[in-house]
């Protein structure tokens, strides 16, 4: 589909005792109303939509001033080539404002290069119609998160400006519970010598592993996230073994939550605790898994499972616009489950 580019200007006071950021003044003093959340504030800024007396304020750490009248230049639908495109959708929950769905793996989120067609987004302009066209004024339309396209699990998806505005602010906040189950490699125990000397990692109570870095992209793979020390984005996951398989336990079903949510986050971090997911060809490699510990049956299902065994298992967040707390579960997809039946039907 296609949209009429179209624009409305926004001007903003800055009012008293600003911060001396323009980021940050503007997400002080735009209005509520204007559903101007400060993610999209920056990428404003960054695209020479903001400017003060006819200059362009490109930066965002350009300096205010109070009384400074900040002129935004706000698209309000942007051209788009996406098509809507009639492919079965898991809603697991959908009102006016949001619809949350059950993503099965090997979907991608919104289109790219590579993949202008058969995504999330174009099931959901399908689905929605003109309540998703326009939301958030982007070629992501309503998309506030994202998972990986071999990851299954759930996302919510804004049909209102409202809701978008809300919705994004929760996640920029870290205020959304996110649970993850994960097949990884070997047993993240705090019992461990080895993972007890892992840089960023250290326990909690409950048998609970934190794994604190920053995380940045690959410096020859752009494709790839690393985990650096300095100059990259805050990243905190926590992890705690649900169920070990083999003797000696050699893969473990573990619960994953994140404190942030950071672009291949949970893959990257249980990586680099030494335990990569099953599947998982960019981070986890193909490790082999001993035929002493599990069956041969069995070791061959790990070692044949063809993506990253990760599922976006709980979502809960504050309904942006009604105020109602809200939580979803979604079962384990086939692929995984079978996976476990199969390790614990065949351990030796």
């Amino acid at each position: 589909m296609s949209s009429i580019i179209s624009s409305k200007a926004l001007s903003v006071e800055i009012g008293e005792n600003p911060p001396d950021r323009l980021d940050k003044a503007l997400a002080l003093f735009v209005p509520e109303e204007a559903n101007l959340s400060r993610s999209r504030l920056a990428r404003l800024i960054a695209e020479g939509a903001v400017t003060r007396g006819g200059e362009v304020l490109d930066s965002p750490k350009a300096r205010v001033a109070e009384g400074d009248v900040i002129d935004i230049l706000v698209p309000e639908v942007e051209e788009t080539h996406m098509r809507p495109e009639t492919i079965p959708l898991e809603v697991v929950w959908e009102d006016a404002d949001l619809i949350v769905v059950n993503k099965p793996a090997g979907m991608v989120v919104h289109p790219a290069p590579g993949t202008p067609s058969g995504t999330l987004v174009n099931a959901l302009l399908a689905h929605c119609g003109e309540d998703l066209s326009g939301v958030g004024g982007e070629k992501r339309p309503g998309i506030v998160h994202r998972i990986d396209k071999d990851t299954s699990g759930l996302l919510v998806v804004a049909k209102s400006d409202a809701a978008h505005h809300g919705l994004a602010a929760q996640f920029e906040k870290h205020t959304v519970e996110r649970h993850y189950m994960a097949l990884v490699h070997g047993v993240p125990d705090m019992a461990d010598p080895r993972l007890k000397g892992v840089k960023g990692v250290s326990f909690e109570q409950g048998g609970i592993v934190k794994i604190q870095t920053q995380l940045a992209r690959h410096k020859t793979d752009r494709q790839r996230q690393a985990v650096v020390w300095s100059n990259g984005r805050h990243a905190v996951t926590r992890a705690r073994p649900v169920e070990t398989f083999g003797t000696p336990p050699t893969v473990t079903l573990v619960d994953c939550w994140l404190e942030t949510g950071r672009t291949h986050q949970i893959r990257v971090h249980m990586a680099h605790a030494g335990h990569g997911l099953v599947g998982d060809q960019t981070y986890g490699g193909r490790r082999k898994v001993s035929e002493k510990a599990l069956s041969p049956a069995a070791a061959a299902a790990v070692m044949g499972f063809p993506r990253q065994a990760l599922h976006a298992a709980t979502l809960g967040f504050t309904h942006p616009v009604s105020g109602e707390p809200l939580r979803f579960e979604a079962r384990l997809p086939d692929d995984m489950a079978g996976l476990i039946e199969a390790l614990r039907d065949h351990v030796q």
